[in-house]
């Protein structure tokens, strides 16, 4: 009787997995929280740290409707959007910086780089569909 219960269970997750990889299609606004950070000068090594020691920030909500992400003190316009594979790529600019997320579609796993003729920085965390 308990594997019977097994299987039904493992079954009904099986189910939910393709609603879960909808939330992070673009579909739905997302949280998203950076969690460790990369600081790569023109012509250095990358030191690595938490996101506010570079100022970024701790969350931003993105919503695709808008065409915005929304951080805690800024709103930036997304200028480009992608959903090709099994990603949602999103592009935009702000205070000199050209900027790029890429959001896994099955994790929600998040990947943002930031770049001027100075350097970069990248962050990494995950989001959620809120």
């Amino acid at each position: 009787m308990k594997s019977i219960r097994n299987l039904v269970v493992a079954g009904l997750a099986l189910l939910a997995l393709p609603v879960l990889a909808a939330d992070f299609d673009g579909s739905k606004p997302l949280l998203c929280a950076t969690q460790s950070a990369l600081d790569c000068a023109r012509g250095d090594d990358c030191a690595t740290g938490l996101p506010e020691e570079i100022g970024a920030p701790t969350f931003m909500r993105i919503d695709l409707a808008k065409k915005s992400v929304i951080g805690p003190q800024t709103t930036t316009e997304i200028l480009l959007q992608d959903k090709s594979g099994k990603q949602l790529l999103l592009q935009g600019r702000e205070s000199g910086f050209g900027w790029t997320i890429v959001i896994d579609q099955p994790s929600g796993e998040l990947t943002v780089t930031l770049t001027n003729r100075n350097g970069a920085y990248v962050l990494y965390g995950a989001c959620t569909a809120i």
